[in-house]
C-alpha cells in the first residue's frame, strides 16, 4: 500500500497512519512523519567594473562535483521576463541559447558551472542571473545574483 501526494505544500506535514484489518487477528498499522521543507532561494549581489570579467557561482558554496550529477540551467531576468542562457545535462557539453543576441560570445559556462561574462557592459547592470539545479522535477535548487556594473 502506498500513499501518493501531489502538489506538496508545507500544510501537508504531519503524522500519517496506514492501518488495515487482518484476518483472523485484528489490525496492522504503521505510522510515518512527513516533514516538508520550503525551498530556499539564495540571493547575492555581485559588483564588477565595466569591461571586466564577471564570474557568478551557481549555488554559492556547493561543490562542482555535486552539481555535475544534475541538470542545470542559467537564466537572466530583465523587466520581469526570464530567458534561458545556457543549460547543461550531466556528462554532456553545455548548450548555449542563441536567442539573446545581447550576450552572444560574452557567455561561458566554467567547469565548476559558474557563469562567466566577459566583457561586462552597462546593460548588465541590474540584471538578475539565476542558476537552477534540477534534482527532481519537483525539487529545484535556485540561486540568483543581481549584477552591479561600475565605470571608472
Amino acid at each position: 500500500w502506498a500513499l501518493h501526494l501531489t502538489n506538496i505544500t508545507t500544510s501537508l506535514r504531519g503524522h500519517y497512519e496506514c492501518s488495515f484489518a487482518t484476518y483472523p487477528h485484528g489490525n496492522k498499522a504503521a505510522r510515518i512523519q512527513l516533514i516538508v521543507k520550503a525551498e530556499e532561494e539564495q540571493h547575492y549581489v555581485k559588483e564588477v567594473q565595466l569591461n571586466q570579467a564577471l564570474e557568478i557561482p551557481c549555488l554559492g558554496n556547493t561543490t562542482s562535483e555535486h552539481l555535475s550529477n544534475h541538470p542545470l540551467k542559467w537564466l537572466v531576468e530583465e523587466n520581469g521576463r526570464k530567458e534561458e542562457l545556457v543549460s547543461k545535462e550531466p556528462f554532456h557539453p553545455a548548450v548555449y541559447r542563441n536567442g539573446n543576441a545581447q550576450y552572444g560570445q560574452r557567455l561561458h559556462l566554467a567547469s565548476d558551472n559558474a557563469l562567466k561574462i566577459f566583457p561586462t557592459k552597462i546593460m548588465d547592470d541590474g540584471r538578475v542571473f539565476s542558476c537552477h539545479v534540477i534534482h527532481h522535477p519537483e525539487r529545484v535548487q535556485r540561486s540568483s545574483t543581481t549584477v552591479r556594473v561600475f565605470g571608472k
